[in-house]
């Protein structure tokens, strides 16, 4: 049996320790399951919760495993990615699941250079491009979760938090905030397909399509909520004026911009017990 080592960001914390020692074994089985006839060395530093490697069938390295540890955000990658059929994400090959394991045979990017290298601007007419593709009707038959169901669980692990002292010091703020997270859902006009992690560092520089989506965590919802990961990673420019940011990207995907806001004040409070930064963001932008 071929050994594989572990990319550096790989989370080693004591719930996947047993995953961990198994991941080999794993490995290799699916390199028989899928008739791989090479598995390169593993792309660093690679994501927290997934082994991730180039791997060849016949005569290209064209395809990549995708080897995750079972957790929640990851359950319907496989689905989404089935759904969109490549377009604007990478194509899925083969699925399996099995145990504490979640393992994709997908498209693999080339070159595969992150679109978090270029200046923000075009990264907004990227991400509003992408967006505009995964915004389907989910297939009826495939079963991926409401939004709703995400909010109430990040709702109540932000109450937890502060019932254990996180938190910001302006109670009125988060309770306004949280109320705001869990009832937005419910008011969208329409709900499509969500991607939900968009943001630059999981779109990649391919030679079928300029740029493909990897990593999505689907669910299915309101389309204003899919744009908050990319702001909220162009930390400068929300630091500087989050309302301008807010309405350039409801400009960009049609979307209402004062619906935006009261998302990304929901979320930024959502956030704001491990980032100071999204708390005076949520402070600068809370509603009347």
């Amino acid at each position: 049996m071929r050994d594989f080592p572990l990319p550096r960001n790989l989370i080693a914390d004591d719930r996947r320790q047993g995953w961990l020692a198994a991941l080999p074994g794993i490995v290799n089985d699916l390199v028989d399951r899928w008739s791989l006839d090479e598995v390169g060395a593993p792309f660093q530093p690679g994501g927290q919760t997934a082994w991730v490697a180039p791997v060849r069938v016949g005569a290209n390295f064209d395809r990549v495993l995708k080897v995750g540890w079972r957790h929640p955000e990851a359950v319907h990658e496989a689905a989404g990615l089935s759904a969109w059929e490549g377009q604007g994400s990478v194509r899925l090959y083969a699925a399996a699941e099995f145990d504490e394991t979640i393992a994709l045979l997908l498209e693999r990017c080339v070159p595969g250079t992150s679109l978090a290298g270029q200046p923000e601007p075009d990264q907004d007419l990227v991400i509003a491009g992408l967006l505009r593709r995964l915004w389907i009707e989910p297939p009826p038959t495939a079963l991926f979760r409401p939004l709703q169901v995400m909010c109430d669980e990040w709702a109540a692990a932000f109450e937890q938090k502060v019932e254990n002292g996180g938190g910001t010091d302006d109670a009125g703020m988060s309770r306004e905030g949280i109320r705001l997270f869990r009832s937005l859902p419910a008011t969208a006009e329409r709900n499509v397909l969500l991607c939900t992690d968009l943001h630059a560092g999981n779109v990649l520089t391919a030679e079928r399509e300029p740029w493909l989506v990897i990593d999505p965590k689907p669910y299915i919802g309101d389309p204003t909520y899919d744009v908050l990961q990319h702001m909220l990673n162009c930390e400068e420019r929300l630091r500087a004026d989050p309302h301008g940011l807010a309405l350039r990207v409801a400009d960009l995907l049609d979307l209402d911009p004062e619906r935006l806001v009261l998302w990304l004040f929901a979320r930024c409070v959502q956030e704001s017990p491990d980032s100071p930064i999204l708390a005076e963001v949520a402070r600068r932008i809370a509603p009347g």
